[in-house]
């Protein structure tokens, strides 16, 4: 029998492996650059880590596959059927601009061209009654027509579909019968919810990347197949569970958030380790950095997201901030101040310490000024040229401001971190959590350099690196569950809402979800249901989620709920006015067995510092500043800063004043001062 849990998480630029043996509990990981085909640089990670598949009991997978492919635009043709006179509502779309004032900007075009959104005949009202049938006649010619232009997925999007889709059925059975092996999203399954633009983008868009995933998942679950790896693979999705490859061909749009949702839910579960259950996760790379926030060990979810504006996904994601900051972004002098991003040298040319030929000064090039970074990364193996990246500095800020390097150095660092800043008050402050009560977990392979900064501009005291920043993101693959959300439309106001019913409506769809975990191979002792009802004030369009128990005794206890969350969100509530139910939510859960990392014993020895050098922390003067190798800090190690802590795939900084301790499970903890 197998011992070993494999998670791998592609991304653009590298890809990551994280290997747990069950037998030992040991945890071990490698690294390889990402590949033109991403299979190939998975496959090569495998044999990175020394991993045989045969050994492998369970493999998790982030991937950017969906993601990258809607950026890109390299989509299949598909077409979109939809009741006569509304084949443009998704060209219509909101009629607003991401930017308002540019007259100019156009948005992106839609993901199906006008002339493969083709209309039938069929009616249903707003009540769900159904005032023309469809036009099966018209369908089958309809279905033909696309038969002949080749198209590989049809999304099918019925107004008022959402309350009963029986049209919509009865198009799918008639496409699936004309074009058979062609997968069909019908709307009233991919998402019965209000708002056509909504429900016609996101069926659009599960339809889009349904061959796309489909032929990624197929081939590599026949490679992996190859290898000797015997059970299903589990890819994650943005909502921060796995679905196996069963699912996706029916829910393809659930991985166009899979890459970004890893490092959220690793953070989360290392915060809880730690004993904080409020953390706000900070991923920073080379290119961007992203930002989230879980409060009482629960991470948020949003629906209001997208890949490309005006072309919005509803599926719940984890909600995950992205700015351009990481360690290759541009610091440049524009009209007399400095800016910093969203810009970036990139893996290349890289930094200018790279050698590359980049000349323009990046936050890396500012890090090895400040001696904050050393002449060498991943413990010396890329060597880092300190000259060039004081003369990118000096040319690109210091002689245009008029400062010295170490000061120019010192504002790029400031303006990446506020900029950083922001994007944590926007996900925190902003939707009522106080960055103060939250410990931040800083990761990705710039992370660990600016999170006690960035703590100390928030006045946030804690900040936890994880053992392996690099890649805490893969770690998340191994820690979620399957997991699919159900939902469905229940707008009736609050005072005529009826406990029996919502719960006879709840019943029901826990039924369609244990069916589904059933067919994934899921035992019913291993079934969780967590139901929630979005509610609004009415005359409202936005909603908040209220939790709901397994039993619904009073529909006032719900709207007082609501109130309170009201009220934490947006700093107000309204007692007096009347509120509506929404909908219905469904998140159905798979438990998998989760990771357990092995511990030590705190030993409380503290080694001897493998060098020293000047380091800048502010002001003129630098800090004689003690070097650890990381992997020589046991658990229960304690240290008072300035200390640089150097490891393979990150560097820490401690700065002066804070202290730092080793926990059982290799984390470093810092405290910057007040209390969580």
């Amino acid at each position: 029998m197998g011992s070993l849990r494999v998670a791998i998480d592609i991304g653009g630029t590298f890809t990551d492996v994280c290997v747990l043996d069950e037998s030992t509990g040991v945890l071990r990981v490698a690294k390889t650059p990402s590949t033109p085909d991403p299979i190939d640089g998975f496959m090569t990670g495998l044999a990175r880590a020394d991993v045989a598949l045969p050994d492998v009991t369970l493999l998790s997978h982030g991937t950017t596959v969906a993601t990258n492919a809607l950026i890109t635009r390299r989509l299949p043709r598909i077409a979109m059927v939809c009741t006569r006179g509304f084949r443009d509502v998704i060209e219509i779309r909101r009629a607003n601009k991401e930017d308002l004032w540019d007259a100019y900007k156009d948005v992106a075009r839609p993901y199906v061209p006008r002339r493969d959104r083709l209309p039938v005949t069929e009616r249903v009202d707003a009540a769900g009654v159904i005032v023309t049938p469809l036009d099966e006649a018209e369908a089958i010619d309809l279905a033909r027509i696309l038969g002949r232009r080749g198209v590989s997925a049809v999304a099918v999007c019925f107004m008022n579909a959402f309350v009963n889709g029986a049209n919509e059925r009865a198009m799918r059975d008639i496409l699936q019968r004309e074009l058979p092996g062609i997968p069909v999203s019908i709307s009233s399954e991919v998402l019965p919810e209000i708002f056509e633009h909504e429900r016609f983008s996101t069926t659009v868009v599960n339809a889009v990347l349904s061959p796309v995933v489909g032929r990624y998942v197929q081939s590599l679950s026949e490679r992996l197949a190859e290898g000797g790896y015997t059970s299903d693979l589990l890819l994650l999705h943005s909502g921060g569970g796995v679905m196996t490859p069963a699912t996706v061909k029916d829910y393809a749009g659930r991985l166009a958030g899979s890459g970004i949702a890893a490092g959220a839910i690793a953070s989360r579960h290392i915060a809880g380790l730690c004993g904080f259950p409020n953390s706000i996760g900070l991923d920073m790379g080379g290119t961007s950095c992203d930002v989230s926030l879980a409060y009482e060990g629960q991470s948020r979810v949003t629906k209001d997201w997208g890949i490309e504006f005006g072309y919005p996904i509803r599926f719940p994601s984890i909600e995950v901030l992205t700015i351009g900051a990481g360690g290759g972004s541009l610091a440049r002098i524009e009209d007399g101040a400095l800016k910093n991003g969203p810009q970036s040298a990139g893996a290349r040319p890289g930094p200018a310490c790279y050698g590359g030929g980049n000349t323009v000064p990046t936050n890396t090039d500012a890090n090895i000024v400040l001696g904050r970074l050393g002449a060498g990364l991943a413990g010396g193996s890329v060597k880092l040229d300190v000259a060039l990246a004081e003369k990118a500095v000096r040319d690109g800020v210091a002689d245009k401001l008029g400062v010295s390097v170490p000061e120019a150095a010192d504002a790029i660092i400031h303006v990446a971190n506020a900029n950083m800043a922001d994007a944590v008050r926007l996900i925190s402050i902003s939707r009522g959590y106080d960055p103060r009560d939250f410990a931040l977990v800083a990761f990705g392979g710039a992370g660990a350099l600016h999170g006690a900064a960035l703590a100390q501009e928030l006045s946030i005291p804690v900040v936890i690196v994880p053992p392996n920043p690099g890649i805490t993101s893969a770690l998340g693959c191994l820690l979620v569950d399957l997991q699919h959300d159900l939902a469905e439309s229940y707008m009736v106001p609050a005072a005529d809402a009826d406990p029996a019913a919502l719960q006879a409506r709840f019943i029901a769809l826990e039924q369609t979800a244990a069916e589904r975990l059933l067919h994934e191979g899921v035992a019913a002792t291993d079934m969780l249901m967590q139901r929630s009802v979005d509610m609004m004030y009415q005359g409202q369009w936005r909603s908040l989620a209220v939790s709901v128990g397994a039993e619904i005794a009073s529909i006032a206890d719900l709207v007082q709920s609501f109130h309170e969350q009201h009220e934490r969100e947006y700093n107000f509530r309204r007692n007096d006015a009347p509120v509506t139910l929404f909908r219905l939510n469904l998140k159905a859960i798979g438990i998998v067995p989760k990771v357990e990392l092995k511990s030590s014993e705190p030993d409380g020895s503290i080694p001897q510092p493998v060098s020293r050098r000047p380091v800048y922390f502010g002001g003129d003067k630098p800090y004689d500043t003690p070097v650890y190798w990381r992997p020589d800090l046991p658990a229960g190690a304690e240290l008072l800063g300035p200390a640089i802590i150097d490891q393979l795939d990150s560097t820490t900084v401690v700065p002066p004043g804070a202290t730092m301790t080793v926990d059982r499970w290799s984390n470093i903890i810092m405290r910057l001062g007040g209390q969580v």
